[in-house]
């Protein structure tokens, strides 16, 4: 247990102690009736600030002065932003009716105002010690871990690639099979891992980077959630396409693949038992189960499809809802960024719409105050822009120029 030793308050001055204990005394009480009530309440509200600030230091006074104008400025900051976040999220749900109605959307249908960003005083920092009770961060699990649920659960160790061009070329070919372009998984790789990328390259431990900060991992950055998901909703394709596999290989390389295809019906089935919902998938993701399935995005065969349907996914849903245009890497990557409903209310506005639509409204209140791209490029025109740019500086590093050559 953490103790902290607080350091003696300062001295109350002398005087305010004299005047206090005259003010408290018998005899002054005695006499308060025939003082002036002036002076009476003078008294009173002095003798209640001495005692309320408990003899307090200037500089502790000082932070409850700062702490309190902080705290009026932050209400009221909190009330104009949540009545703005109500109002997308009104806006929001009237455009998803629109929608399922066949109605056509227009500039009314969105928050045309930026949001609210504070602007106030900083919460000051208190002077004397506080007990604050350490909260244990929770490991984000890492290669290690999903590799040691996969053999204990599966008895199944993926297969890594020798190289990682073995990895970037397996990938380009099922990509290119499936119908994603050359632009578009170059350029969205160039963006998710700043163009250096491996395979099993994990956010936070990249670029010198000592700590994950997510299990967003691998070219197109699939979080555990999304291999659950993936697994579950497009795991007939892989069994189908890893079947084809099986039966073109001899020899004892077919042994393992055998072995290979029973561990992925098997993930498939776990995928499938629960409700195909994004906090099921969640759930599970954060369990050893959805640490074995993510396992599989380090494999030198479901690898490559995993990352593939990360992306194939939004190009079908765009194609379902009636958008026949091909996706930009960069509309793509806001449907690989915000989800595919989201992105596709962005991806289908015209670009007239573009300049005006401030990027609020396809975010939630925290997650928008706490990206700083989102607030600084506030349309979406000027988003697109900036992932655009993105995507041109980092597609001429190497690990860019070695996959695009592997299309």
């Amino acid at each position: 247990m953490h103790h902290s030793f607080r350091k003696p308050k300062a001295l109350v001055p002398l005087a305010l102690v004299q005047l206090a204990l005259v003010l408290s005394s018998p005899a002054a009480r005695a006499e308060a009736d025939v003082l002036p009530p002036a002076v009476r309440n003078a008294n009173a509200q002095l003798l209640s600030q001495f005692f309320a600030q408990g003899g307090a230091s200037p500089a502790v006074l000082e932070y409850r002065r700062k702490l309190a104008e902080y705290q009026a400025a932050r209400a009221a900051f909190d009330a104009e932003a949540g009545a703005y976040w109500s109002q997308i999220y009104e806006k929001r749900k009237t455009r998803n009716a629109k929608r399922r109605s066949g109605q056509q959307i227009t500039l009314d249908d969105y928050v045309l105002e930026h949001p609210p960003l504070y602007n106030g005083p900083k919460k000051p920092v208190n002077p004397e010690p506080e007990e604050t009770p350490e909260r244990p961060r929770k490991p984000i699990p890492v290669t290690a871990d999903f590799l040691r649920a996969a053999q204990e659960l599966y008895r199944f160790t993926p297969q890594r690639p020798t190289s990682e061009v073995e990895f970037k070329r397996a990938y380009a070919r099922y990509a290119l099979a499936s119908g994603l372009t050359r632009e578009q998984a170059v350029r969205v790789y160039a963006f998710e891992t700043g163009g250096t990328g491996t395979h099993d390259v994990q956010a936070g431990i990249e670029h010198g980077g000592k700590r994950a900060i997510s299990t967003a991992m691998g070219y197109n950055q699939l979080l555990t959630t999304n291999s659950v998901e993936l697994l579950a909703e497009q795991g007939h394709e892989l069994i189908r396409a890893l079947s084809e596999k099986v039966t073109r290989t001899p020899g004892p390389a077919r042994h393992a693949l055998e072995h290979k295809l029973a561990v992925l019906k098997k993930m498939v089935a776990h995928a499938k038992s629960v409700p195909d919902t994004w906090s099921e998938h969640e759930k599970m993701g954060r369990t050893p189960q959805g640490w074995a399935m993510h396992a599989m995005v380090l494999d030198i065969d479901i690898g490559p499809m995993l990352q593939t349907h990360k992306l194939l996914t939004s190009v079908l849903f765009a194609r379902a809802k009636g958008h026949s245009r091909p996706l930009s890497a960069a509309e793509l990557e806001m449907m690989n960024l915000t989800g595919d409903g989201t992105g596709l209310d962005m991806v289908t506005m015209p670009q007239a719409m573009r300049e005006q639509v401030p990027t609020s409204n396809f975010f939630q209140r925290g997650g928008y105050e706490r990206n700083p791209v989102a607030i600084r490029h506030n349309t979406v025109a000027k988003l697109l822009a900036v992932t655009d740019q993105r995507m041109d500086a980092n597609s001429s590093k190497a690990g860019a120029r070695e996959l695009a050559a592997a299309f």
